[in-house]
């Protein structure tokens, strides 16, 4: 491929792994993981609710990584309650799996901008033979998607298995219990997703600039590499 070609592919990829570094870091700030609502399971059997009296017990929920809200609703009117997940919620939480979520999404956003910059140096520069040229792409693009899979595996077990919402919707209640009524993966979940797709992605890009996989050698030129040896 010619390098004029090269370049223009390399750029794509440098800037689709900075664009994911950014969504990354921003979907760890916000409250966009998860939707859903929950029902008051205690006040609606109080008085026998069906139908459309239930949705006077259906509140809404939604939270992030580090924080979130919902709102109760006991046939009283909705009353919203903020709440943190640190430290308020560091007791009922699956709390190793949560700092690990935390933890493999800073190192998304980390080998993310090192793709990045790799790729750059790769396109307007003159790579090295080791971890600078197409042995470090191949890297950096498959540690970075395999933290984006780590987190959503870890994150939806602790929101499915785990039942999180159902033990952030009961925090702090004593009388009253809620039950999940419904849930799904917000923007910030999918960005993740995206974001780990765009690294699968950058991948074939490399292989599509002509660079083999580091790992697979042909036969022929560890032959002649070995020829050329016994010469010395």
């Amino acid at each position: 491929m010619p390098a004029q070609q090269k370049k223009i592919i390399f750029c794509i990829a440098g800037v689709l792994s900075f664009a994911c570094a950014l969504g990354t870091a921003a979907a760890i700030g916000t409250q966009l993981w998860v939707k859903g609502t929950i029902l008051c399971k205690t006040g609606a059997l109080l008085v026998n609710a069906t139908g459309q009296e239930l949705e006077k017990f259906i509140g809404k929920i939604q939270y992030g990584l580090f924080y979130g809200e919902r709102v109760r609703q006991c046939g009283l009117g909705g009353r919203p309650f903020q709440f943190s997940f640190f430290p308020d919620l560091l007791k009922i939480i699956p709390a190793s799996i949560h700092v690990s979520v935390i933890l493999f999404c800073t190192v998304l956003i980390i080998f993310a901008l090192v793709g990045a910059g790799f790729f750059m140096f790769n396109a307007f520069g003159s790579p090295y033979e080791t971890l600078h040229g197409p042995i470090g792409l191949y890297l950096w693009s498959f540690i970075a998607c395999s933290c984006g899979c780590l987190i959503m595996i870890l994150f939806s077990s602790e929101v499915k298995i785990h039942h999180l919402s159902e033990k952030i919707a009961n925090f702090k209640e004593g009388s009253f219990t809620f039950k999940t009524h419904s849930e799904q993966f917000a923007n910030s979940f999918w960005v993740i997703l995206v974001c780990s797709l765009v690294h699968f992605l950058n991948a074939l890009l490399i292989r599509l600039a002509g660079f083999e996989f580091p790992f697979s050698k042909s036969k022929d030129s560890g032959t002649i590499t070995g020829a050329a040896d016994l010469m010395y």
